[in-house]
């Protein structure tokens, strides 16, 4: 079992250092276009030369914004409203479009009674227009 745990450590290298390269951003690759990155950690992953010269060489590796981590930072600066039923902006957004659903019904209620009253004086014979 344990002869075949560095075989296993290399190829999750190899993938890691493939997998990291294709999701870079192009701004952030070094030295050399992100293609020739993947084609040398293709090539060279089973000595590990390619997977580690891009983890030292091949992206820019930034240091984090006033020295914290990005779980930190997203520790202290929580969002206020955690579901749309906590945000009192939507709330507010649905009272108006119920608001306006119950306009556009009435109208057409309104409309209807109408048309029906005007079918019931076409069928009595009488004048729709009063």
């Amino acid at each position: 079992m344990f002869r075949y745990l560095p075989y296993l450590l290399v190829l999750a290298l190899w993938i890691y250092a493939f997998i990291d390269c294709l999701n870079t951003p192009e701004e952030q690759v070094r030295g050399l276009p992100k293609v020739v990155w993947a084609i040398i950690i293709l090539l060279f992953g089973e000595v590990l030369v390619g997977p580690i010269a891009w983890l030292v060489a091949g992206k820019v590796r930034q240091t984090p914004v006033n020295g914290s981590t990005p779980s930190e930072w997203h520790r202290n600066h929580r969002t206020s409203w955690v579901a749309p039923d906590d945000n009192p902006d939507f709330l507010r957004s649905l009272k108006e479009e119920n608001k306006k659903d119950e306009a556009l019904l009435k109208d057409w209620e309104a409309d209807l009674r109408r048309r029906e009253e005007e079918l019931r004086r076409r069928e009595r014979g009488e004048d729709p227009k009063g």
